[in-house]
């Protein structure tokens, strides 16, 4: 099976790639628009932050997976996979203790101004008086906003810091919240009034776009700390750049809208002229701990996906398919039962909409669901359970 990586890959996980009988094409350094020249024979595509786009999907008449090293897809044009019939999956959770390390790590940096204090000493200069000033984290309250796994794992090492937890997750109850240590809060503009430091943990979606906006960073107080490690476009960056740059908030930034697709480019976005600033290169996740994780995960999704067929994570199914009508058909396990009932549901005019065939043990007998177009005639019915004697049992259900 055909394999392209496009992105950086620990080498003892793409010699467990070959172990499995793929053929692994490791281009690193390729660049996003190189891709629809290079994808066109490989059925597997491996990348970490580079773009999918609909171009390199539709040149690539073999792919049967798209698979990001890494948590989400946004990156990914994952409707053009879909009507293409292509899977698209990722690695969640596995980058979660490194982007909460991250978050403390530009936290501390913020308060003790540590990149200055650096540069000062690398320039030969001591000035204890100066960087002496800073607020200390001990007492304040931290607003969570996202409480998957990577907000779970910055509140609990905000407990460590003696940092009071607010949380808000559309789906967090008073009862998770309790058990997490946190107070949840109801209404999301409530954490911007109340946090002395809001961290961002939510995925990029069209509820999510610009959720930081103008109006909630006016809500912040007087040199609150906001942190964003998820996705650049969770945050409306001129407006954060009007807010940092008149030194009301000040802000840690892992991510930023835009940002170079490649991992070495020029970079120059008025933001970071703000002093009250700090940014990192989009490394949250880039830990060699991570990194290995990460691997791991997706070694055992293209594994999974070589030996069964099942794509894990997998992030473009239907929820709910279009089927209106459930036929459980119980058969003998013969060649050609399958093939005789698929015939006559094609026949009638009805599309299969999903199907799962189990065997029982002993491999005697097998259990068929299959959920289709619209309702089975009786006609159907009677000619499937008449015409074959392979045929146990018929067993209709309306779903839809």
């Amino acid at each position: 099976m055909r394999t392209l990586v496009a992105d950086t890959f620990p080498e003892s996980h793409l010699h467990r790639l070959k172990l499995l009988g793929c053929e692994v094409d490791y281009l690193p350094s390729a660049k996003a628009e190189e891709l629809p020249s290079l994808a066109p024979s490989c059925k597997i595509l491996v990348v970490r932050g580079k773009q999918v786009s609909a171009d390199t999907l539709n040149a690539s008449p073999h792919l049967a997976l798209v698979l990001r090293a890494g948590a989400g897809v946004n990156t990914i044009d994952v409707k053009a996979a879909s009507s293409l019939g292509i899977f698209v999956s990722n690695c969640p959770g596995k980058n979660s203790i490194a982007v909460a390390e991250l978050v403390f790590a530009l936290l501390l940096a913020l308060d003790r101004r540590i990149p200055e204090s650096v540069a000062a000493l690398r320039a030969g200069q001591w000035n204890k008086k100066e960087f002496s000033r800073a607020d200390g984290v001990f007492g304040k309250t931290l607003g969570v906003i996202g409480v998957g796994r990577i907000g779970r794992e910055v509140i609990h090492r905000a407990h460590a810091f003696g940092l009071r937890v607010v949380a808000w997750s559309r789906s967090l109850t008073d009862e998770q919240a309790a058990e997490l240590g946190a107070q949840r809060i109801e209404c999301v503009d409530d954490i911007f009034r109340e946090a002395d430091i809001v961290t961002l943990h939510v995925p990029l979606h069209a509820d999510t776009r610009k959720l930081v906006n103008a109006s909630r960073l006016w809500l912040m107080k007087p040199r609150a700390i906001l942190i964003n490690t998820s996705r650049g476009e969770v945050v409306d960056q001129a407006a954060l750049r009007e807010a940092v740059m008149t030194k009301r908030i000040r802000a840690g930034l892992d991510v930023f809208d835009p940002e170079p697709a490649e991992d070495a480019a020029a970079f120059n976005d008025p933001i970071l002229q703000a002093a009250n600033l700090y940014g990192t290169h989009h490394i949250g996740a880039s830990t060699a701990q991570a990194q290995n994780a990460i691997a791991d995960e997706a070694v055992r999704v293209i594994e999974t996906f070589i030996k069964t067929g099942v794509v894990l994570n997998c992030v473009n199914l239907a929820r709910r398919t279009p089927a209106k009508w459930q036929l459980v058909v119980r058969l003998h396990d013969r060649v050609g039962v399958l093939a005789f009932v698929m015939d006559h549901i094609r026949r009638a005019g009805l599309n299969i909409e999903e199907v799962q065939n189990v065997v029982f043990d002993g491999a005697l007998a097998a259990s068929c669901r299959i959920q289709l177009s619209g309702q089975p005639p009786d006609s159907l019915l009677s000619t499937l359970q008449s015409g074959s004697p392979d045929i146990i049992g018929l067993d209709l259900l309306q779903i839809g």
